[in-house]
């Protein structure tokens, strides 16, 4: 009975923080696009290439399977690893495929768009997104955007993802597995057939598409909690989105830091209670003291390499 009487608080919390994560997540994906879009209309030059066919031949086929399990063998272990990401498996595929492929099949790389080049890193990627739910089930570490949000919904709920996951949330566990392949079923069965309608999509004109998008944000943001005060966060957090892409600052990382900030924030003072007040705790331990050098060289030596690129290219 205590359970079921802390059910509503859980669902509370859930709703006001899952809120607090789309509001930021909508307004710097979708509201900064919209009004990006708006603001430098005419001032981007773009190009598009034309669509021949909707369907793959057997010559496609033929050679996108060899592609597509060669990216999954590659994917997938980057998936498992705590440190990994899709950028890194993705270049390896693409890489592989290219050296691998021979003839008029490698001339097509760069110019007419090889299908290897395609299949095999989107595979790639496909295996490593998937495959990062292994670290966020057992050990409870994001590895990549989607993770984090997943990780942060179950924390809303008072869910902790860990080795006990499987025995104390059972079912929650397979049924998010059962999702997985039941997503998939649903994308073929949407794209296959209907591959020549999501490709129409591309000739609605740009003005009237992201007024759409942001008639439908601005909809879904007051219908969450009927609040005004969201409408005018949300447009805030567009307007930051706009000068963080304006000047190449990437918005990924704001919705990671808002989802793990807290979680980092407590185990931090976890810590500090256990060195007794001292942050020396830090490094008083071989691995913490490679975790922070670790962390250091990730933060400083590529504006170090940038800085030490631009005095060597400087005239003089």
């Amino acid at each position: 009975m205590e359970s079921l009487s802390l059910l509503p608080q859980f669902l509370a919390n859930g709703v006001v923080n899952g809120a607090s994560y789309v509001l930021v997540a909508v307004g710097l994906f979708a509201v900064a696009e919209g009004l990006y879009s708006a603001l430098y209309e005419g001032k981007v030059t773009e190009t598009q290439n034309r669509l021949s066919r909707v369907h793959m031949t057997a010559r496609d086929w033929k050679r996108s399977i060899p592609a597509w399990l060669r990216g999954t063998a590659i994917g997938a272990p980057f998936g498992c690893i705590p440190a990994g990401g899709t950028e890194i498996p993705t270049f390896l595929s693409y890489a592989a495929e290219k050296r691998l492929a021979k003839g008029e099949d490698l001339a097509e790389f760069g110019t007419a768009g090889a299908i290897e080049g395609v299949a095999g890193p989107e595979a790639a990627n496909n295996a490593t997104v998937t495959t990062a739910l292994i670290p966020l089930l057992t050990l409870g570490i994001p590895t990549s955007n989607t993770t984090a949000i997943l990780l942060g919904a179950f924390q809303n709920y008072g869910i902790q993802p860990g080795p006990q996951l499987f025995t104390s949330s059972a079912a929650l566990v397979w049924a998010l597995i059962a999702s997985l392949y039941i997503g998939n079923v649903m994308l073929l069965v949407l794209n296959l057939p209907m591959v020549g309608l999501w490709v129409k999509l591309l000739k609605i004109p740009k003005p009237q598409l992201y007024a759409g998008i942001l008639i439908f944000a601005t909809v879904g943001a007051y219908g969450m909690r009927q609040s005004a005060f969201d409408l005018v966060l949300l447009y805030a957090i567009g307007v930051v989105g706009v000068l963080m892409r304006r000047y190449d600052f990437p918005t990924a990382p704001v919705v990671v830091g808002m989802i793990l900030g807290p979680l980092a924030e407590a185990q931090m003072r976890n810590a500090v209670s256990i060195g007794e007040g001292s942050f020396m705790i830090f490094l008083q331990r071989p691995m913490s003291i490679a975790m922070v050098a670790v962390i250091l060289a990730v933060v400083f030596l590529p504006r170090l390499a940038g800085l030490w690129r631009r005095r060597r290219s400087a005239p003089g």
